[in-house]
């Protein structure tokens, strides 16, 4: 029997949740465990849930507690729950705070069903998903000549020149497997280097790594095609 990606929607608009909670039941991958109407009502819902979800697809605009605040409280008390922003607030600063805060996702309210599914499955599969948009964001942002120069933390020594390959690899939204075949290793070694690089750089999450890679200067976007 196959994996059914586990999801919890929260959105304080009835028609729109349930639309969505329709949409995302329509495919035989997903299972939604539960929706919720708020921030608060969610982490209610989490707090005394039996199984966890992998994914929250929250709205950022709600009542109570907002998907921000619910956010960061996810990533605080349930660290391996991956979150996915969904909102019609599509601006450059709020992307890349809701990316600093922990959210592996960004999706705008007026996607296609079949981009949620997409992001869904991305999200599932590599820990992360941003579009070429929100990349570009992110590039833009670290790479702006108006903000200060970062150092890396450490010199290049620290990090193997392996790890350096898988990470620049990550950078480039390839899954454990894809990385495994490109490098001739096996995906279980393409794991290990991936647990090393979140210890020594002190990430989250493997969004956090392709902040951190592209931060310090490890790794570049110039020649990506995402």
């Amino acid at each position: 029997m196959k994996h059914k990606i586990k999801i919890v929607l929260a959105d304080d608009e009835l028609l729109f949740r349930q639309g969505l909670k329709a949409i995302l039941e329509s495919n035989e991958n997903i299972e939604v465990l539960f929706d919720a109407e708020n921030g608060e009502h969610l982490i209610q819902l989490l707090r005394s849930a039996i199984e966890l979800p992998e994914i929250v697809v929250t709205d950022l605009k709600m009542p109570q507690l907002n998907g921000v605040e619910v956010t960061k409280l996810i990533r605080k008390e349930f660290p391996d729950i991956k979150v996915i922003a969904l909102t019609s607030y599509f601006s450059k600063p709020f992307i890349l705070n809701m990316i600093s805060i922990g959210a592996v996702a960004y999706l705008a309210k007026n996607s296609t069903p079949a981009l949620m599914i997409k992001t869904i499955e991305e999200v599932a599969k590599k820990g992360f998903y941003y579009d070429e948009e929100v990349m570009q964001y992110i590039h833009e942002s670290l790479v702006n000549p108006t903000d200060k120069k970062v150092k890396s933390n450490f010199d290049a020594s620290y990090f193997t020149k392996r790890e350096i390959e898988v990470l620049e690899l990550i950078c480039q939204q390839l899954t454990t497997n894809d990385i495994a075949e490109k490098l001739f290793i096996s995906p279980r070694t393409v794991e290990g280097h991936r647990n090393n690089l979140l210890l020594k750089t002190e990430s989250k999450n493997v969004a956090g790594l392709v902040i951190y890679g592209l931060k310090n200067k490890l790794v570049s976007l110039e020649n990506d095609t995402l």
